[in-house]
């Protein structure tokens, strides 16, 4: 008996029994082609994909201060943004990684570019790399530094170019491939021989890649405080380039031509000469769209002449003022200390100074004269006066939505709208109006005030966070990692945009960025719950079990508090409830059910992979008592009860395994796994149907 059930046991789990349980928790809706695609929609395995890896290493572990650095991280971030951004890049969030500071190790490098790159990108896609940091030459060879480089030992600890330019050039099989260094800075290498061998490297790395440098053989790149608060100087203009300034011929299309054109051109001027950016374009299409911006669009005309650029720079009376420069946000300006932004086109801009709690000064145009620097000076004088009826109506609102639940939201929503109907601009009435929508479900009312709040107070992060989290529960993933990217960039350790930065990248397969932005969360506020959730989340896809296993009884344990204070979770920035395909209640005490359920579901995962399939039933019957309509925590108890079968040698387990099988398969049959579990229950039957009495 024991030979026959072995192998009738061993057809069972052929078909996978060990492999990965997966929820999809993508529902995806604001992700348009990146620009520049190249085939219909009905013919993905053509399409041609933007992908980038983004560098930056400021601070190196072994070099010495006066060797370190000031605004590579920062580069890098900005670079990143403009990169994901909807009018710019557009790349898919998920299609660029990013390295910075102690992440851009020698290890991590390689991973990326050697094994993530060539796995990932198809022939017609088009790769962007860009790099930030330092550049030094040993024995006549130059190499890329990375953030663990010894100086005692270049070759070992070094990305060489030789290395680069073979996978670039031969690994990496995109037709388009754009490679962005400013790794020349002053006090990296010697000048001359050992400069000209660097740069000469980088422009000859491959003639299917479109190389632009900081500098040309013979110089070095500088960085400064005095463009836009603080770049290298060679990148300050990549990123204004690539947010419009360098669209030449005004089509709204940013080309890899126009781009070299007006960083090179920027650049000389900017430095008196004494650096000049160079690009090589080989056999590269000059005519390679690399960003889109519509505002540029000129309504008539065919362009507009080449002029020199001017300048913008910013005074404030106070810290921490936004600058707005033709509606998007160019940066902070304090108080004594200029903001300068150069490299602007000619022409009027519309400026305008924010700060939370002050009325704005502006918007108000400002003219930008070809070579010159005009001085724009923000004063910040009138605090934001609430009228006193806004403000109780305010109050007694937040009463209500403290209070939780449907009927309490709907009084509370009653009462932001008055205040805002007595204040315009009453930001927080906004946002919390936007919160108790969301509290009922009610998504477009929610976005839409969500919105308002942010367009009243662009530097209300908690607003712009609480929109991310709003956008990631109903499906606009690419657009949540945006708001969380911009939060993160004004507030470096802002928790709540970490962990459910967290959760977007979880939810588009991005593990690795996953778990890092959960890591930085827990290192900020360590008792936030959801932030330990996530982690376990992409460490269990990561097959990372037994840490994942640790992070989900730290989740649980966090909040194990009485169902009636579920209200406790912050939960309308839970957006995964939607996306899980839950359903949708306007309840806190049911969503705290559900998160709790899927954490049971994510244990009872673990530990089948670690074939413990005791504790692995345990926890998928706990997931199943908070939600007995989830197919997955079924077909996920059937495969552990399998696996008890097949570990204790019996077959006793077997008709319960069969019962959760068809138990998912009656609630839903469209399941990637309805496939498996149909095999599993005929097997079953054909095994106990033939076991000896």
């Amino acid at each position: 008996m024991h030979i026959f059930f072995n192998i009738a046991l061993f057809l069972v789990f052929l078909s996978g029994v060990s492999a990965q349980n997966t929820r999809d928790l993508r529902l995806e809706k604001d992700a348009p082609p990146a620009a520049g695609r190249l085939a219909s929609e009905t013919d993905a395995s053509a399409l041609s994909r933007y992908y980038a890896l983004v560098v930056g290493i400021s601070k190196y572990r072994n070099l010495a201060e006066s060797q370190q650095l000031n605004y590579p991280d920062r580069d890098a971030e900005e670079i990143y943004s403009v990169l994901i951004s909807k009018e710019g890049g557009n790349f898919r969030a998920q299609n660029v990684h990013k390295l910075i500071g102690p992440e851009a190790t020698l290890a991590n490098l390689r991973k990326e570019l050697e094994v993530w790159l060539p796995s990932t990108v198809a022939e017609g896609d088009t790769v962007l790399i860009y790099f930030a940091g330092h550049g030094f030459v040993s024995q006549g060879r130059p190499f890329l530094a990375p953030y663990d480089l010894d100086p005692n030992n270049i070759p070992g600890t070094g990305y060489s170019m030789d290395r680069l330019g073979a996978v670039v050039g031969s690994q990496i099989k995109a037709k388009n491939k754009i490679l962005l260094t400013d790794a020349c800075h002053s006090g990296a290498i010697t000048p001359g021989t050992d400069s000209q061998t660097f740069t000469n490297s980088l422009l000859s790395l491959n003639r299917s890649v479109f190389s632009l440098t900081a500098s040309r053989d013979r110089e070095q790149s500088f960085e400064s405080p005095d463009w836009g608060g603080g770049h290298g100087i060679f990148t300050y203009y990549v990123i204004n380039g690539l947010k419009g300034e360098a669209d030449e011929n005004r089509d709204a299309r940013i080309t890899a031509d126009e781009l070299a054109e007006y960083v090179h051109r920027n650049v000389r001027d900017a430095t008196s000469g004494r650096q000049n950016p160079t690009s090589d374009r080989g056999s590269f299409d000059p005519d390679l769209q690399l960003a889109f911006v519509p505002k540029n669009r000129m309504v008539s005309g065919s362009g507009l002449a080449k002029l020199d650029m001017g300048s913008l720079a910013f005074e404030s009376n106070l810290d921490g003022v936004e600058v707005f420069v033709d509606g998007e946000s160019r940066g902070t300006v304090d108080r004594g200390k200029a903001l300068k932004l150069p490299g602007l086109r000619p022409g009027i801009h519309t400026v305008k100074g924010v700060k939370m709690g002050y009325e704005p000064d502006g918007p108000r145009e400002e003219m930008v004269y070809p070579g010159q620097e005009t001085v724009v000076s923000f004063k910040i004088l009138i605090v934001r006066r609430r009228p006193r009826a806004a403000v109780d109506s305010f109050e007694k609102g937040m009463e209500y939505y403290n209070k939780g639940f449907a009927s309490n939201y709907k009084k509370a929503a009653e009462q932001f709208e008055k205040a805002l109907s007595m204040d315009p601009t009453y930001s927080q009435a906004a946002l919390f109006l936007g919160r108790s929508w969301q509290g009922l479900f009610e998504m477009e009312k929610a976005v839409l005030f969500f919105r308002k709040a942010v367009e009243i107070d662009p530097d209300y992060l908690e607003a712009r966070a609480g929109l991310g989290g709003l956008l990631l529960d109903t499906g606009s993933v690419d657009e949540s990692i945006r708001q969380f990217h911009a939060v993160l960039q004004r507030n470096p350790e802002h928790s709540t945009a970490l962990y459910l930065l967290a959760q977007a990248f979880r939810m588009k397969d991005s593990y690795a960025e996953s778990i890092a932005a959960a890591r930085k969360a827990i290192q900020l506020t360590p008792r936030n719950a959801e932030a330990h959730f996530w982690l376990a989340e992409s460490l269990r896809m990561s097959n990372s079990l037994e840490e994942a296993r640790q992070e989900y009884l730290s989740y649980l344990k966090l909040s194990d508090f009485e169902s009636k204070l579920g209200g406790k979770i912050n939960y309308y920035v839970l957006g995964f409830l939607v996306g899980m395909g839950k359903k949708k209640r306007a309840a806190q005490e049911d969503i705290w059910k559900d998160l709790r359920s899927l954490a049971y579901f994510g244990l009872g995962d673990c530990y089948r992979l670690l074939r413990q399939p005791d504790l692995s039933i345990d926890y998928y019957r706990k997931s199943l008592a908070l939600d007995d309509q989830d197919p997955q925590a079924h077909y996920g108890l059937g495969l552990a009860l399998c696996l008890k079968a097949e570990i204790s040698q019996s077959t006793d387990t077997l008709s319960e395994a069969r019962s959760h099988f068809e138990t998912m398969l009656k609630i839903n049959s469209d399941l990637a796994q309805a496939d498996k579990a149909r095999k599993y229950m005929a097997s079953i039957d054909s095994l106990l149907k033939t076991r000896r009495p």
